[in-house]
């Protein structure tokens, strides 16, 4: 009898896994920073588009100059920072989504603690009282040339209800979710960390301001450093926005009165 043979081995290799998809992360330096230049043309886009609407539909010639002036009127300013806000939130609807992290997440649009808010409240009371006395000392105007004179033409044009909306809420919600939303979040995930993301987002805010001069630059630097550590502090953007909302407001308040009555 012939000894049985040894059988031969019938296992097969197991077909190969499929391609995990890419786990969602933040963009991080060189992604956030070309994503917040699209965010940044969405904006100036929506903006410049009701500047462009009312230079087509005037009735008067073409001209430099009547560019200048629809520019400044208040009716204009208010609805370009209006329609900014829906451009704005596309690009950011389209980056965040290809990241993979969910909207909310990813911009930190989660509640914040009212320890949080109120110590904000008295960061930034501080400090703008601060740069009032330094503007008093030195003699600076407390409200810019240009604001004051949108604030005339808004309230000429009746437009006053729609201005404060603008600045107190829509710019706000605007601002906030670049500066201290997409930008921070990408950047403080990149070789920046959060120290540096809120001081690289502090100034692309204040760049973002190139109305005022250079008085008014640092003033708004100033608050961008105080909004990023509170943004980084509080892990949300809420406390940001409502702080924003309310220095604008006083702001707004201060323009108006220095503006005169009606």
């Amino acid at each position: 009898m012939t000894s049985a043979e040894a059988p031969v081995s019938s296992a097969v290799a197991p077909p190969p896994l499929p391609p995990q998809p890419r786990p969602p992360q933040a963009w991080k330096f060189i992604g956030t920073s070309l994503w917040g230049l699209v965010v940044f043309a969405a904006m100036f886009a929506g903006q410049l588009s009701v500047l462009a609407y009312f230079v087509i539909t005037d009735d008067a010639p073409f001209s430099f100059d009547e560019v200048a002036e629809q520019a400044e009127s208040g009716l204009t300013v208010a609805l370009s920072v209006v329609t900014g806000l829906p451009a704005v939130l596309l690009a950011l609807w389209i980056a965040v989504r290809l990241s993979g992290v969910p909207f909310a997440d990813y911009l930190a649009l989660r509640r914040a603690s009212w320890r949080h808010l109120l110590l904000g409240i008295a960061a930034m009371v501080v400090l703008v009282t601060g740069w009032e006395g330094i503007s008093n000392a030195v003699g600076h105007e407390s409200s810019p040339a240009f604001m004051v004179d949108v604030a005339k033409s808004a309230r000429a044009g009746g437009a006053l209800w729609l201005l404060v909306i603008s600045f107190c809420v829509v710019a706000p919600v605007s601002e906030e979710l670049l500066a201290r939303g997409f930008l921070y979040r990408g950047w403080s995930e990149s070789f920046l960390r959060p120290i540096g993301a809120i001081v690289l987002s502090s100034l692309v805010w204040t760049a973002m301001h190139l109305q005022y001069d250079w008085f008014f630059f640092g003033q708004i630097f100033s608050i961008g450093l105080l909004f990023g550590y509170l943004r980084y502090l509080s892990g949300s953007i809420w406390p940001t926005v409502i702080l924003h909302g309310f220095n604008n407001l006083a702001a707004t308040l201060q323009t108006l009165w220095l503006a005169g009555s009606p």
